[in-house]
């Protein structure tokens, strides 16, 4: 007679793990502390205990669900994960496109569609370059990155391949916080190289929704990532993402190769390995695409046309949780 529960991990990493006397003041049933249990190494692991009791588990997209039986992603939980593959689910987030349309975002310099992608991303490009203190070049491809400056994110992999990136001839504008290490390295490329790299350890609503709509790279480069919004924001407002080849950002992004350029269905760039090397790979197959127009806007339409909308992801949500409920479909 009891409810079912779906209990959603979106990201495993972080766990909810305390001692063993966080256990005994919840008064859970003895055979609870047991490796079948909600007892993890010795401790009490929150996370655990969700992934083994509920009826259903989903996570923020199908690449991410593969990731985590395995041990690279795991997080010492994949073994776990794999006993109960059978109820795991993954269900790629959606985005508010109410929110991030450039057609009517009332926080960018100036708003455009399809039809003046080009126009609209130039006016929004030079506004982000005098916000961000970046020479004024309507030429120089301009990366933006937004987020935490984290491991995870590996905006410590940018740091390190930052050299090479500013010999492409390319400007960088950094809007995010986290490990106090990165926020000071990145102050100092700030002034390093001024005029070429611009950032702001703050986050700003308003400026994350210019650098959408003013820059022509969004860089993602994430070690892990269980789905990212970033670079769905991107396609939508014609900023062509460079991501790695993980998690949701693998089932979002369609990397440009002679089969996907052919067809129309390029949206970014991908590449596969998390170090400087893979990062300047990225951004330089990017930037081939980028001095060749008609490649450029063809991937800038078609990531325009993606539909990244709630909807789907609710039709898959509704779906289990009918069948959990012994509901018709």
């Amino acid at each position: 007679a009891r409810p079912r529960t779906v209990y959603t991990v979106h990201n495993l990493a972080y766990q909810g793990v305390f001692e063993r006397d966080q256990f005994d003041l919840l008064g859970l049933p003895a055979w609870q502390w047991s490796m079948e249990g909600v007892e993890f190494h010795g401790r009490l692991s929150f996370m655990k205990a969700g992934l083994a009791l509920a009826d259903a588990i989903t996570t923020v997209s199908p690449s991410y669900a593969y990731e985590i039986l395995t041990p690279t992603h795991g997080e010492g939980l994949d073994g776990l994960l794999r006993m109960r593959q059978h109820a795991l689910h993954g269900i790629l987030n959606g985005i508010d496109t109410r929110v991030w349309n450039p057609a009517t975002d009332p926080l960018i310099e100036c708003r455009y569609d399809a039809a003046s992608v080009a126009q609209g991303k130039a006016a929004n490009k030079r506004a982000l370059q005098e916000t961000m203190g970046l020479t004024r070049d309507d030429g120089t491809p301009l990366i933006g990155m937004i987020g935490r400056l984290a491991y995870q994110k590996g905006s410590d992999l940018v740091l390190g391949a930052l050299p090479r990136l500013l010999d492409l001839g390319v400007q960088v504008a950094v809007l995010g916080s986290g490990e106090p290490g990165q926020e000071q390295a990145w102050r100092e490329w700030m002034q390093r190289a001024a005029g070429r790299v611009g950032v702001r350890i703050a986050y700003e609503e308003r400026l994350a929704h210019l650098i959408e709509a003013g820059a022509d790279l969004f860089l993602m480069p994430s070690r892990y990532e269980p789905c990212g919004l970033n670079q769905m924001y991107s396609q939508r407002y014609g900023t062509v993402p460079v991501v790695r080849r993980v998690g949701g950002l693998a089932d979002t992004v369609v990397s440009a190769d002679d089969e996907t350029l052919r067809a129309g269905t390029a949206t970014g760039v991908s590449f596969d390995h998390a170090d400087n090397g893979g990062i300047v790979y990225g951004v330089g197959r990017a930037l081939e695409l980028y001095r060749d127009p008609p490649a450029w806007r063809a991937l800038q339409a078609a990531g325009m046309r993606r539909d990244f909308s709630w909807g789907a992801a609710a039709r898959a949500y509704q779906l289990l949780y009918r069948r959990l409920a012994g509901a018709p479909a």
